[in-house]
C-alpha cells in the first residue's frame, strides 16, 4: 500500500493497523520516504500478510512455516488460512454469503440426521495434504464441510481427516482463490465432491473427483435443485439458497 504523508498524518491509527497486514510505505512530493511494517513483541518485523482481495495475492507471493503461522494465529483474533505456505487473512462475509452458507447448512443437517457423517460449517479448521506430499500442511476453513469419519477427530476436538464434501460460497475477495486454488487442493487431498456457490449468477458448480482427479462438474441454476453425487438424495433448492 502506497500512501502520502497527509494520509498518515489524518490517520495514523488505522495504518498503524493495516501494516499488520501488508507494508504501507509513505510518500512525500511523490518519492517514496518511510514504510510502516508490522513489529512483533519478540523484537524482529513481521511479514505481509496476504489479504483476501489484496492485489499482493499470487502463488509467487511471500510464504511462512506451518509453525509461524500457528503462532500468528495463536496471538491474533483474526481467522487467517494458510494453503501453499502462504497466510490468508479472511475478510467479513456479506449478507448474502451468510444466506446462501445458512441455507444450505440447514438442509444438510436435516438430511444427515441420524446418518453417519455429519455437516458443519466455519469457523472451523480443516488441515489437508496434496498428493504425495504428506509433509507440507494446508489450514482451510471451508464455509462447509461433511465429514464421515468422525473418529478423526482428536481429544482436544480438532479434526485431522479429510472432509467428504466442501462447499464454498463465492465472494468477490474469494472467487479466484476457490475456483482455482482451492479447487485443485480439496482435488489433490482427497475430496470426493466440492461445491461452490456463486450468489452473482445464482448458480451452484458441483466438482466430483475420483483417485485425486477430476471426474465431472454438474452446474445447477433457475427453479432446479443442486444434487449430491456422494450422497444420492441430499439435494438444496437453489430458490431457497439465493
Amino acid at each position: 500500500m502506497i500512501v502520502t504523508t497527509s494520509d498518515v498524518q489524518n490517520s495514523f491509527g488505522k495504518y498503524l493497523q493495516l501494516c499488520q497486514q501488508e507494508e504501507v510505505v509513505i510518500t512525500k512530493n511523490g518519492k517514496s520516504v518511510a514504510k510502516l511494517v508490522h513489529f512483533t513483541e519478540d523484537g524482529t518485523l513481521g511479514r505481509w500478510l496476504v489479504s483476501e482481495g489484496s492485489p499482493r495475492y499470487s502463488p509467487k507471493g511471500i510464504r511462512v512455516s506451518y509453525e509461524e503461522y500457528l503462532k500468528m494465529t495463536e496471538e491474533s483474533e483474526n481467522r487467517y488460512e494458510y494453503i501453499d505456505g502462504e497466510i490468508i487473512l479472511l475478510a467479513s462475509p456479506l449478507y448474502p454469503h451468510q444466506k446462501a452458507v445458512r441455507e444450505i447448512l440447514v438442509s444438510f443437517s436435516a438430511w444427515f440426521r441420524d446418518k453417519d457423517c455429519e455437516p458443519l460449517d466455519a469457523p472451523f479448521d480443516v488441515l489437508l495434504h496434496r498428493l504425495g506430499n504428506t509433509e507440507k500442511i494446508n489450514s482451510v476453513q471451508p464455509d462447509i464441510i461433511v465429514i464421515c469419519d468422525l473418529n478423526k477427530i482428536d481429544e482436544t476436538g480438532k479434526y485431522r481427516g479429510t472432509p467428504s464434501l466442501v462447499v464454498e460460497v463465492l465472494s468477490e475477495s474469494t472467487r479466484s482463490r476457490d475456483m482455482v486454488q482451492k479447487l485443485d487442493l480439496y482435488m489433490e487431498s482427497g475430496v470426493q465432491e466440492y461445491w461452490v456457490v456463486n450468489t452473482q449468477s445464482r448458480e451452484i458448480y458441483i466438482y466430483t473427483f475420483m483417485n485425486n482427479k477430476l471426474a465431472d462438474i454438474l452446474t445447477f441454476k433457475g427453479e432446479e435443485h443442486a444434487q449430491s453425487v456422494s450422497f444420492p438424495g441430499l439435494e438444496v433448492s437453489l430458490n431457497q439458497v439465493f
